[in-house]
């Protein structure tokens, strides 16, 4: 179930029942399954730690495909600002998980990309279906 933040229209959020690291785990499972490339799993909390800050369990997973992501900086080589895509997992102050990634017709919005070309649907669905996938 994806969710609107209300602060934050362009961002939604899907609940996980498990740990960020495991959430992760399952979000790359899902990510490398459908035949994409993740490009870096980056650690927030440990890079906080490696300064001596503290910060809630944070990860954060940048993925791609450029079946999909290649007609986006077709349409205008901008895109390549956003892409490739991005999903972080984190603990909020009530010890909830959540996956929360940005709607890609957002992402655009700026750009000359149509909110209904045909790759920003595919985006949107795999978004929506691994994040969905992950969190179960």
């Amino acid at each position: 179930m994806s969710t609107t933040l209300p602060a934050q229209a362009e961002l939604l959020s899907v609940p996980s029942n498990k740990p960020v690291a495991q959430t992760m785990d399952a979000l790359q499972a899902a990510v490398e399954t459908a035949g994409a490339k993740v490009f870096a799993r980056v650690d927030h909390a440990g890079g906080a730690a490696n300064v001596g800050a503290e910060l809630a369990d944070a990860e954060l997973l940048i993925f791609g495909n450029p079946k999909i992501g290649t007609p986006a900086m077709q349409a205008d080589i901008k895109a390549g600002l956003f892409l490739p895509l991005k999903v972080l997992a984190y603990e909020d102050a009530s010890g909830a998980v959540f996956l929360t990634y940005e709607d890609p017709a957002q992402m655009f919005a700026e750009l000359d990309i149509a909110e209904d070309a045909d790759f920003v649907a595919t985006m949107r669905g795999a978004l929506s279906k691994l994040t969905a996938a992950a969190a179960q």
